[in-house]
């Protein structure tokens, strides 16, 4: 029978990997050992454990990230039951306190709360950003969320149109978050006005999926839509049909 400190150093180096995987969403089991430096005999171990406990799911890679001919690369993804062994606070009262908070106060209330959640997050993060150009932004909000428990990370954004992207691996308030989108809502309002420009939420963890991703518009592109729509003569739908008459 091992010794206790062998069993010790086995969960925790399994710990490491479901952490590297919730962290890095779904990844390979080589890219996997050559982070923790462990040979393929140990991470197979280690994966094949996590799997058996619930902890982590098998996945063929996605279509645009194989490489040549042959079998598909298969990846690892943590799963909701992994996701929740790192998920720290008591989701069920406070579910129940924003319940009580709703039905006396109304759905306000909860908006209200929301924000104040954020607000705290907003004014420690304001003056890191300020310090930094705009085009950096984005990776140090991203550092910052990580630093905060949310496994960020930052990269340019697939869809057309260019931008970056903003993905949180981790969310403390996901369970509470699927019957309170206000939560999210208020994040994306603070992510927004921390950046500078428009942001809008594409996934997250609270409706299913595996992370939560937000899409960050280009700077000048949406400078250049702001113009466009100030200048723009037609008439606005939310204004009544009424365009406001510039001074000459």
């Amino acid at each position: 029978m091992p010794a206790a400190s062998e069993l010790g150093a086995e969960t925790g180096t399994r710990a490491r990997v479901a952490r590297l995987i919730l962290e890095h969403g779904p990844i390979t089991a080589s890219t996997l050992g050559e982070r923790l430096g462990l040979t393929p005999a140990a991470i197979r171990r280690h994966l094949d454990n996590l799997m058996s406990e619930g902890m982590v799911e098998a996945r063929d890679a996605r279509p645009h990230a194989r490489r040549g001919r042959g079998r598909p690369a298969r990846v690892f993804a943590i799963t909701d039951a992994g996701r929740d062994a790192f998920v720290h606070g008591y989701d069920d009262l406070a579910s129940s306190a924003l319940r009580f908070l709703a039905e006396k106060a109304g759905a306000e209330a909860v908006t209200e709360f929301a924000r104040s959640q954020v607000a705290d997050l907003e004014r420690r993060y304001r003056p890191l950003l300020a310090a930094v150009p705009p085009q950096h932004r984005v990776r140090l909000l991203a550092e910052a969320l990580s630093n905060d428990g949310y496994a960020a990370s930052a990269g340019s954004a697939p869809a057309p149109g260019g931008g970056e992207q903003l993905c949180q691996h981790h969310c403390p308030v996901a369970h509470v978050a699927t019957e309170f989108p206000e939560l999210c809502e208020a994040e994306v309002e603070v992510f927004a006005r921390l950046l500078g420009t428009p942001v809008r939420r594409l996934a997250t963890i609270a409706h299913g999926d595996g992370v939560c991703t937000t899409h960050v518009t280009p700077r000048d592109i949406a400078t250049a839509e702001m113009r466009a729509a100030e200048n723009d003569p037609r008439p606005n739908p939310g204004d009544g049909g009424q365009r406001p008459v510039k001074d000459s």
